[in-house]
């Protein structure tokens, strides 16, 4: 690898290396079969990315000597390019996976908490409604992890993918729970008397 690669090796963001972690189960794959993989696999627990995005890095990890593609042959009706990881690409991303500095803390951004923290700001009833669309939401999800553990169950290449689903599941269980308590919290609320400091424009509740 020449020095010019091992600079653009600690530059790869992590949807290269997911797509190249993509790549490294058995058999070659277009941009359209990785997309599909990642919204019934990285969905579930990291984010899948866009197919613009899949295709932006498998080009960045060809260049790398990461992947290499062939078109498929005149037996297809329409010409496909797949792809495989090549040894370089598989010792980079071994290498990659087992470097525990680079996988960082877990980062949430719980889009219906933003809501109800502004929830001074809006009607009681829109606020429960928008929980319950996330329950609804969450259950679909749940679902559909619970589809991808069954279809990967039994394949010995995809164990280490379904120990991810299985946490995946957890983490959907929870998430229903944690809804759930939201609601009763909401009715609580909506029992006691408002903040006195709040509608008088009291400080916000910081410390300090």
């Amino acid at each position: 690898m020449t020095s010019s690669q091992k600079s653009k090796k600690q530059e790869l963001p992590p949807t290269a290396w997911a797509v190249l972690g993509l790549l490294s189960f058995p058999g070659e794959r277009t941009g359209y079969e990785l997309k599909k993989w990642a919204d019934a696999s990285l969905h579930f627990f990291y984010w899948s990315p866009a197919i613009s995005q899949i295709y932006a890095e498998l080009r960045r990890l060809e260049e790398l000597g990461y992947a290499a593609s062939a078109r498929s042959g005149p037996e297809e009706t329409r010409a496909k390019r797949r792809y495989a990881i090549t040894d370089a690409g598989r010792e980079a991303l071994a290498g990659w996976a087992a470097d525990t500095a680079e996988a960082g803390p877990p980062v949430l951004k719980h889009g219906l908490l933003l809501r109800i923290w502004l929830g001074h700001l809006a009607e009681p009833e829109r606020l429960r409604a928008m929980v319950g669309e996330h329950l609804e939401r969450t259950r679909g999800e749940l679902a559909a992890v619970r589809e991808a553990m069954e279809h990967a169950s039994g394949v010995a290449e995809w164990s280490f993918p379904t120990l991810a689903l299985r946490w995946s599941e957890r983490q959907h269980l929870a998430e229903l729970e944690l809804a759930e308590a939201l609601l009763t919290d909401l009715d609580a609320l909506a029992r006691s008397p408002r903040d006195a400091g709040r509608q008088a424009g009291g400080d916000a509740p910081t410390p300090g």
